[in-house]
């Protein structure tokens, strides 16, 4: 899984390189038909293939192109395929660490049908919904819960104060722990991995990814392979956010001490100020943020349902 990024830190580090002249190209292993993929200068095929978010989306698109030969399925009569991938740029967080790679991927079917293939590859990422209530409301009440956002520069966004929810790219080790490290790293909130919900698995588990059914004659499985997560910009991006629920009752003085409060790794560029806003006006205070609003539709769904 990617490293996560540090803004300002690997800003200046990153090397972004365009389409170059001179290129190298290699076949993709276990492609069929023949997949070409063509290199820039500064990626070796090795590099490609070790990366793990190319790891995962090539994994995960190969699945769901091979279900197409299930007559169940909705493209069997015309399949579509994978004919080429080109790299169009590289960026390298430092010399041996590579970040984000954008590519152009050829799928088409026999009847030159095409299917939209710009893919901006960085891997997953985590976000944590964190909900805080004083504790001298009753307990088991909804009322006065309070939701942590960070407000950070999103310099992608054009903004300086961005107002989100906690999140990060993932590392090597679980969702769940990579979730709490980023908690405490953002908000200077320790919370133990075993006390987090991984909302978008509990509401997930058993829902299916397939065209229109979840089975062939044969009983062959029909499902893709996509990840129990919220992906927020499918159309270009693979970036997947599993998205966990952490609640927690504290004094009421102590909600004060976290407006507000300046966090982040100091040392590595960020600048991130702790928000408290109500849970009730999160669909407002976090609308800029898909990560806010998936985890508040799955919060309420949940709740619904009686799974929290």
């Amino acid at each position: 899984m990617l490293a996560r990024l540090r803004l300002s830190k690997h800003f200046f580090r990153s090397k972004v390189t365009t389409y170059p002249a001179r290129m190298s190209t290699f076949t993709l292993p276990n492609s069929e038909p023949a997949c070409d993929v063509n290199l820039p200068e500064n990626l070796t095929k090795d590099q490609l293939l070790a990366f793990p978010a190319f790891k995962n989306w090539i994994a995960t698109l190969q699945h769901s192109l091979s279900l197409q030969k299930e007559k169940e399925h909705t493209f069997h009569s015309s399949p579509y395929k994978l004919r080429k991938i080109d790299v169009q740029a590289v960026d390298w967080f430092g010399p041996k660490k590579l970040g984000f790679v954008k590519i152009q991927a050829q799928v088409t079917n026999d009847d030159d049908e095409w299917l939209p293939g710009a893919v901006f590859l960085r891997g997953g990422s985590v976000g944590m919904l964190i909900i805080l209530q004083p504790d001298d409301v009753p307990s088991g009440a909804e009322t006065d819960k309070h939701v942590l956002l960070t407000v950070q520069p999103r310099i992608a966004a054009g903004s300086l104060a961005l107002a989100e929810l906690p999140a990060g790219m993932l590392d090597d080790g679980t969702f769940s722990g990579k979730a709490a490290q980023e908690i405490s790293e953002e908000t200077g909130l320790e919370v133990p991995e075993d006390q987090l919900l991984d909302m978008t698995k509990l509401a997930l588990e058993g829902t299916t990814t397939s065209p229109s059914t979840t089975q062939g004659w044969d009983g062959k499985d029909l499902r893709e392979n996509l990840q129990n997560a919220m992906y927020p910009s499918p159309g270009g991006c693979d970036e997947f956010i599993p998205l966990f629920l952490y609640q927690k009752r504290v004094p009421r003085s102590q909600l004060d001490q976290w407006r507000g409060k300046l966090t982040g790794l100091r040392e590595e560029g960020e600048k991130i100020t702790v928000k408290l806003v109500l849970l009730g006006e999160l669909w407002k205070e976090g609308g800029r943020d898909a990560k806010a609003l998936a985890a508040l539709a799955l919060y309420e769904g949940l709740r619904k349902e009686g799974k929290i």
